[in-house]
């Protein structure tokens, strides 16, 4: 009996190290020399050095000044420790009155007109830090008017910020919204006047 016990034992810890260890391990290496601010988060710092966001990551931004993103169901919004969908239904009541509220917010914020289904619709994760060009584009003449500049210098930083598919066919277009808004307050900050 121990001569077929003692291989298959053998066996799994041989495995369970090499698999569950030295791999992931060498795949941790080869991405950080490869992909270092990928394999580091891709975390987004200030002039200080002080971290103040991740491009992966949603942050809720809600001043008029600034690119709002999607709406969040995690947690109290925006939380990565409780990543995550509603998990409602699209005949739940609490769903259609949230998406009728966040509209109506839309509406008055930003204007008349379509609603892209992205401003009032929340991601598998809660965290996605991208909106389509649409979304953002509605929101410029909210931004213009808080920063006092034109709506098409708005347009522009978007429309420069737009990145395409991957490869050119994965994915939708979409705008980073916390690069936009680092470029809004680097271009345009409050108070600088209408040019």
């Amino acid at each position: 009996m121990m001569q077929h016990v003692r291989p298959a034992l053998v066996m799994m810890v041989l495995f369970t190290l090499l698999l569950g260890l030295g791999y992931p391990l060498a795949m941790t290496g080869v991405a950080g020399v490869i992909f270092p601010a990928q394999a580091g988060g891709s975390l987004v710092k200030d002039k200080a050095g002080q971290v103040i966001g991740s491009t992966l990551i949603a942050q809720g931004f809600a001043k008029p000044e600034y690119l709002h993103p999607r709406p969040s169901a995690a947690g109290n919004g925006y939380d990565p420790m409780s990543s995550g969908g509603s998990q409602l239904g699209p005949l739940d009541q609490k769903l259609i009155d949230r998406v009728k509220g966040d509209a109506a917010t839309i509406r008055k914020d930003d204007g008349p007109g379509d609603i892209p289904a992205d401003a009032v619709t929340t991601s598998a994760s809660g965290l996605d830090p991208d909106i389509s060009p649409e979304n953002a584009q509605l929101q410029a003449a909210r931004i213009a008017k808080a920063r006092d500049m034109t709506q098409s210098e708005a347009l522009a930083l978007i429309s420069a910020h737009v990145e395409s598919p991957l490869l050119g066919f994965i994915g939708q277009p979409h705008v980073n919204v916390l690069e936009v808004n680092r470029a809004l307050d680097a271009r345009y900050p409050l108070g600088h006047g209408a040019s």
